[in-house]
């Protein structure tokens, strides 16, 4: 063992983070890289997923050096990971790197996860192969791209490989979590899930070896395993665009101190004045139309497409904080009734309960408001910034 080599051992025990192997019937290559791997990590941990030939005895080999967990059923790639995954993290390590037993990654790329780890220490750390090389097989790299486009979709992150085994993972989030995968498709759940707790997914170039086509071995199964992949992502679509990713935007804004927007968005000299006070307009707006619960989502959407100041909508879209709330429900319950013929000013709180108002009088009434107050604040925003260059 060379120095370069021996000095990673030593860095990896710094950092915490240990090694995975999981590895199914690949009785050819899994001891070789077992020994690789030993070179510059020997805390190393090989997950044996039911292997119905001798891989068992080829990994028992390098027992006195590895941790082995091994079980007598073929339970799928995502579940050698969790248990492996558990495990490390119950046994004080802070990282895991996800090697793949078929041979087609390269023990002497470890030293650019290390090294990404310094810069990166909340952040999954992917292996990006290079799949331009005249021996992958068309198949590979369409399904690469193919998952490319979904997990964009997912997080809004552009990933040049997202199919590699190859990977770093911070185990602290993981033991927070529950899985609805155990098979092929958990990498690509693993990774959606984690950018959605704010993890970064983040890459380094690594090598890789595609033996020919007869020397493969593959477990993928074509059918069954690109049916839950498309199952899966179904799934992280919806619950993308329902939850994940408006949350996310929402959280970017709290971020913002009000006197922030004010100075940078709103006086600043970056948008139009039309665009201030058309986001505002539009900011009240969606602060007063009945969809409680999606009307920041709603609302960012449509800003977005509409390319408004969606800082500035966001400030304004607060207006329904609770100490608003009974005068928005008061005013659109009066509204609405005048609007449907039997309007009156004389309205006690009590009967705007939801056991006692009349329903679609209160949505009537709201959405007018939202209408009036949106062109009203809107427009008296547009004047005001009109005045205040003009005194400035």
């Amino acid at each position: 063992m060379n120095e370069n080599k021996s000095q990673y051992i030593q860095k990896f025990k710094e950092q915490e983070c240990c090694v995975l192997i999981p590895t199914y019937n690949n009785i050819d290559t899994i001891s070789q890289v077992i020994a690789d791997v030993l070179e510059y990590c020997d805390d190393v941990y090989v997950i044996n997923d039911g292997s119905t030939d001798n891989t068992l005895a080829e990994i028992e080999k390098h027992s006195e050096k590895i941790k082995l967990i091994s079980y007598q059923e073929n339970k799928g790639k995502g579940n050698a990971l969790i248990l492996g995954f558990r495990q490390a993290y119950k046994d004080g390590f802070k990282y895991a790197i996800t090697i793949d037993s078929d041979g087609q990654h390269y023990a002497s790329d470890l030293p650019n996860f290390s090294k990404e780890l310094e810069k990166e220490k909340n952040a999954v750390i992917i292996g990006s192969r290079q799949l331009n090389e005249k021996d992958i097989s068309s198949g590979s790299s369409f399904a690469n791209k193919f998952s490319n486009f979904w997990f964009k979709v997912e997080t809004g992150i552009t990933m040049q490989d997202t199919q590699s085994g190859y990977r770093l993972y911070p185990l602290e989030p993981i033991s927070k979590m529950k899985f609805f995968t155990k098979k092929y498709e958990f990498e690509i759940e693993i990774i959606v899930r984690l950018s959605w707790r704010a993890c970064k997914i983040v890459g380094v170039p690594i090598d890789v070896f595609y033996p020919s086509k007869e020397e493969r071995v593959s477990h993928f199964r074509p059918f069954k395993d690109f049916f839950r992949i498309s199952v899966l992502n179904t799934v992280l679509v919806f619950l993308a665009f329902l939850y994940f990713l408006p949350r996310n935007i929402v959280r970017k804004y709290k971020k913002k101190k009000i006197k922030d927007i004010i100075r940078e968005d709103i006086l600043g000299k970056g948008t139009p004045k039309h665009i201030i006070a058309i986001s505002i307009g539009f900011g009240i707006f969606m602060g007063i139309v009945p969809i409680w619960g999606y009307q920041l989502v709603v609302g960012f959407l449509l800003a977005h497409y509409f390319k408004l100041n969606k800082s500035i909508f966001f400030l304004f879209a607060n207006i329904s904080l609770p100490p608003m709330i009974p005068v928005i429900l008061y005013l659109s319950y009066v509204l609405g009734g005048f609007l449907l013929g039997n309007g009156t000013w004389s309205i006690s709180m009590s009967e705007i309960s939801f056991e006692n108002m009349n329903f679609w009088q209160y949505v009537v009434g709201s959405v007018a408001l939202a209408i009036i107050a949106g062109f009203a604040f809107g427009i008296v925003s547009y004047l005001l910034l009109l005045m205040f260059k003009k005194n400035k």
